[in-house]
């Protein structure tokens, strides 16, 4: 297990529609990868893309926050098929750090999906849950949450962009430099 870079707003792999998994059997290492990752980050779900892996996978955890039910989840080419009702919460994400904004959700999703081993499911979410799964799909399609709120929102957290963006450039071009 090992812990992946985070790539930040600015990387174009946070803008892409990811690949669809079509072979489930050499997954567990970036699952597992993933898990230490989001855990060494403080955050309660992860996108392949967010550590620059180009597919339809992403992983939540919410135990710490809501200790009902199942929390901990792996979801492979998820995709939203129904939605109901609407709810506003203050979101984070670990792609755009130092940044919160306020976000309206469906409150409740019916999520298409497989699981780690390739296994199909249709399932009902609500909760936090519903909204993680719904953060972590924007993903796996290229969105974000700063796509998610009004103009004058993003307006105001301009400079935070910027200077997110201008570091996440800087960082992908040290990576390559030192691959040298």
């Amino acid at each position: 297990m090992a812990l992946r870079n985070v790539e930040h707003y600015g990387n174009s792999i946070l803008r892409k529609k990811c690949e669809t998994i079509n072979k489930f059997d050499d997954l567990d290492k970036l699952i597992n990868d993933m898990f230490d990752t989001m855990y060494e980050e403080n955050g309660i779900g992860l996108a392949a893309n967010q550590i620059g892996v180009d597919l339809q996978l992403f992983i939540v955890d919410i135990s710490d926050i809501d200790e009902e039910g199942e929390s901990i989840h792996v979801f492979t080419n998820a995709e939203i098929i129904n939605s109901e009702g609407d709810s506003w919460l203050n979101e984070g994400c670990l792609s755009v750090p130092g940044v919160r904004l306020d976000v309206k959700r469906p409150s409740i999703v019916t999520l298409k999906y497989q699981d780690r081993n390739g296994d199909a499911f249709t399932k009902k979410f609500d909760g936090l849950l519903a909204r993680v799964i719904q953060h972590e799909v924007d993903h796996l399609n290229g969105n974000l949450i700063i796509d998610r709120v009004s103009k004058a929102d993003k307006i105001g957290i301009g400079k935070d962009l910027k200077s997110i963006k201008e570091n996440s450039l800087r960082t992908m071009e040290s990576r390559k430099t030192s691959a040298l």
